[in-house]
C-alpha cells in the first residue's frame, strides 16, 4: 500500500491520525528515540485507507493493542520545519480508548513500541511511549503546541485548527 505523503524537493504534505488515549488522569504521549520532542501516537493513513481504519491499524503496529475509535477531536492542518525540511501535515485526531487488558497501564512506566520506517528517514526506530498527566504536559516539549492545553479541556464537538 502507498502512503498519502507526498514530497517535492524538501518540502513534505503528510495525511495522518493521532489517538488520545486517557487512563485516569493520565495521557499517552510517544516520542521516536532520536527526537527531543513528544507528540501523540498515530500514523500516516494509507491510500483508500479510511482514518478509524488507519489509526487501529497505526495503534495495533506501535503498541500491540486493538483501540476503540471513540470520536473526532480536532482536524489539524499543521505547518512546521523539522531536519532543514518543511512539513505541511493534515491531521485528525480521535477520542480512543484501549482496554484494561492492555499490559502497560502503568503511569510510572515507560515503555517500547515498534515503528518500521520513520518519515524521510526511511529507517527502523524505536518509539517511546509514556503516560503523563495534565500538569507534567507543561513540561515536556510537546507538538504541536496547542495539545498541551488541548489535552486538558477536550472539546464536545469537533474543532478545528491551524497551527504554524
Amino acid at each position: 500500500m502507498y502512503t498519502t505523503s507526498k514530497r517535492e524537493g524538501n518540502e513534505y504534505f503528510k495525511y495522518r491520525v493521532s489517538a488520545v488515549v486517557i487512563n485516569g488522569e493520565h495521557v499517552l504521549i510517544h516520542r521516536a528515540e532520536i527526537d527531543d520532542f513528544w507528540s501523540l501516537p498515530g500514523g500516516h493513513v494509507m491510500m483508500m485507507e479510511d482514518s478509524m481504519a488507519a489509526l487501529k491499524r497505526e495503534m495495533k503496529e506501535e503498541i500491540c493493542v486493538n483501540v476503540q475509535v471513540k470520536r473526532l477531536l480536532w482536524v489539524v492542518e499543521n505547518f512546521f520545519d523539522h531536519d532543514s525540511n518543511r512539513f505541511h501535515e493534515l491531521c485528525l485526531y480521535y477520542l480512543v480508548e484501549i482496554p484494561d487488558s492492555f499490559g502497560v497501564m502503568d503511569a510510572e512506566v515507560s515503555f517500547h513500541g515498534a515503528e518500521d520506517t520513520y518519515g524521510y528517514l526511511g529507517k527502523e526506530i524505536k518509539l517511546i511511549f509514556k503516560w503523563f498527566t495534565e500538569d507534567e504536559l507543561d513540561d515536556i516539549v510537546l507538538y504541536p503546541e496547542f495539545l498541551s492545553k488541548g489535552l486538558k479541556n477536550l472539546p464536545e464537538d469537533t474543532m478545528h485548527i491551524i497551527c504554524r
